[in-house]
Parts: C-alpha cells; structure tokens; sequence
C-alpha cells in the first residue's frame, strides 16, 4: 500500500468522524465533499469511479481490500474519474492481474481522486445503514473539524439536483455500423460497458446530450428511443421528461436505471429518495413473468413510487398503474426491500429496469434483456 503517511478523515454532516490515512491524490488541505455512499461489489473499484451515476459522491467500499489487482483501460466506463473520493479499509497498489497496466493508487493519483485507507468501513456503513445516505466529506487532519463542517453544509443535497446535465456530451456521437436497428439514447451519463452491448448486438446508437428536443432525437429515424443510467434525482430533470412525453407512443422506449426513473415520472408516476440507496453486484431481483430470481448489479439512490403511493410492493404479483399513456405492469421487484424494479407499459411500446443488465461489474445474469429489447424493436420495425 502506498500513502502519504498523513492522516485523513471522514466526516459526515451529522458529525459522525471516520479516521484513517490519506492515499492516491494528495490532499495537503484540499478536501473531496459530496453525498456519502457505499457499495457493496467485491470488485469493480475502477468501474464504478468512472461510472458518471456516481458524480458528486464519494464512494465507501463495503470489501476490505481494494486495489488488489490494479487499474486498465478496459475497466473505464467513461473517460474519467466521477466519484469523488474513495473511502477504503485496506488499499492496495499492485498491479499483478494479466490485465492491469499500474496500480489502482497511481491510477487514483494520476486522475486526481482523493483516497483514504485504514478507515472502519464497516462502522461507516452500518451508520449509513441506520441513518441514511447523507453529505459529507474527506479532510486531511490538517483541515479542522469546524472548517468541514462549513464545506459540508455548503454541499447542495443530492435531492432536487440535476447532475446529468454535467456529465452529459455537448454534441452528438455515433456507435455502431451495418444496419441494424438505430437507437437514439438520451445520455444522462450512460456507462460505455452499455454502449458497447448495445453495438455488440448490431444496434446502431447515436448518444445525445440530455438537453436534445423530441425533433433531434427524431431526425434520423430512429427505431427506438434508449434512456441510460445518470446520477442525480430524476425529480429535477422536468426538462428530459417533458422530451419524453412528446416521444412516448411515437417510438418504443427502454430505460435503464435514472432511464427507469424518468420514463416512468413521463407517464405520470412519481419517484422517492431511498434512506441509502442500492449500489453493489449482488441485489435479488424477481422476474414476476418468469419467476426467475435474478442477482442484479445495482447503482441508484432513487426509486418509483408503486400504485397507491406505495413504496413496498408486498406480493410477487404484477400489479398494475393506471398511467398517463394506458396501463403499466410491474414486471421486476426487488427481493431487499420490495421496491419497484422494472414496469412494461401495456399500452404502448415501453419497458424498464431499475438495475444494470449489463453489470459492469458484476453478474451476467440479466444481458439477456439487451437481446430481448433489440429483438422488440426489430420485431416492431419490420
């Protein structure tokens, strides 16, 4: 392990202090803020850093040991680090796995991400746990207790803010060849390891910045319309939903993640702030069509509202919302906490998943949803 030998801490808004020892960028009394949160994957350190869904967070690995076999180009899932700062209990710099090219703290240093080590991880996390995701950040021991405290409560709270228009592309760009089905997606923030089985499949993407109007996502006659994971609260993105509504009905759409929650707030459903989230490679999911129990890779703070302003559906059974654009069913629930994990709407072409079917880290039970989808849309275009 590798570190500045000085020492560093977690402080959250609540005034609950975490020690350890600072690591990877230096801090020398700069300090990371953001919404503090965990996951629970035993790898995919690098993925999720570079996940954009974890932009204005700093990020508690629930494993012991991170770094253990180093940083590549292939775990990128975007061209940069997002995440904050990486809180950890054991941190690690080797480079030992035929595919790693340095050391995961070199590849922190280098993106300019904080680091911490030594850190009660598993303290940290049960106090999230018992009272909820919330702002905080990491200080080295220089910085004092009460001048964090002022840049934590100077942190805007993660409900109500819209963080997809800063991790969204100015300009358009293209993915894919032949001719095969063509999906506008609106990119919130979507993860390449998306991308790339989207193209695998034959699709042909053209990814838009989050602000792009009905007519643009339209003008090259797509098959499909794709909305992608993000970070944020989908609470306060009115201007991508109210692009939905106007496209709902004239095209198939498919979300993932954020694109769940916005698809189902463009039909007239509502969404919450979950206590801490679901992050991690290991959520239950059931498929009520199927009975198949999925595990899930999983990273969002947010969830849809069930019918009759239920935040728990209670029975395995595919309950079903009256919509502004016809009858949604519940199609996913999740088998932690009973909430909404995927709806198909009825009425017209449309469906959603709360989780990652592309993993990124993470189990690959549930790829199959991208030929399922694709397999929609030719099956609507022919």
């Amino acid at each position: 392990m590798r570190t500045d030998a000085r020492g560093a801490y977690v402080l959250l808004e609540d005034g609950a202090r975490f020690d350890g020892e600072a690591c990877a960028a230096t801090l020398d009394g700069a300090y990371a803020v953001g919404e503090v949160v965990f996951t629970t994957g035993m790898s995919g350190y690098q993925e999720s850093m570079t996940d954009p869904s974890f932009a204005g967070q700093l990020i508690c690995f629930t494993y012991p040991q991170i770094g253990n076999y180093g940083a590549s180009a292939d775990a990128m899932e975007s061209e940069r680090a997002w995440a904050r700062a990486a809180i950890m209990r054991d941190a690690g710099n080797g480079a030992d796995a035929p595919t790693a090219r340095r050391g995961w703290l070199d590849w922190l240093r280098d993106a300019g991400v904080p680091g911490v080590t030594g850190v009660d991880t598993r303290a940290l996390v049960r106090h999230i746990r018992g009272a909820g995701a919330m702002r905080g950040g990491l200080f080295p021991d220089s910085v004092a207790e009460r001048e964090a405290r002022e840049r934590i409560d100077a942190e805007p709270a993660m409900a109500g803010r819209d963080l997809a228009g800063e991790v969204s592309p100015a300009v358009v760009s293209h993915h894919g060849t032949g001719d095969g089905p063509r999906i506008a997606a609106i990119d919130t923030g979507i993860k390449r390891s998306i991308v790339c089985n989207l193209v695998a499949r034959g699709a042909r993407v053209a990814l838009h910045p989050c602000t792009a109007r009905p007519d643009e996502l339209l003008a090259d006659d797509p098959d499909a319309i794709f909305l992608a994971n993000g970070p944020g609260d989908p609470a306060a993105l009115g201007y991508i939903v109210d692009t939905l509504r106007e496209l709902v009905g004239r095209r198939p759409v498919w979300g993932i993640c954020l694109g769940h929650q916005l698809l189902c707030r463009a039909v007239g459903l509502e969404t919450f702030k979950l206590p801490f989230g679901h992050r991690g490679a290991n959520h239950p999911v059931k498929d009520l069509a199927t009975g198949r129990i999925e595990i899930t890779s999983q990273n969002h703070g947010f969830a849809v509202v069930g019918p009759g302003g239920a935040r728990r559906i209670e029975q395995d059974e595919p309950v079903r919302w009256e919509t502004d654009f016809g009858s949604a069913q519940l199609s996913h629930v999740n088998l932690y906490d009973r909430t909404v994990e995927g709806l198909t709407l009825l009425d017209v072409p449309g469906g959603t998943v709360q989780y990652h079917p592309e993993a990124g880290p993470g189990p690959h039970d549930s790829l199959y949803l991208f030929d399922r989808f694709l397999s929609q849309v030719r099956e609507a275009r022919a």
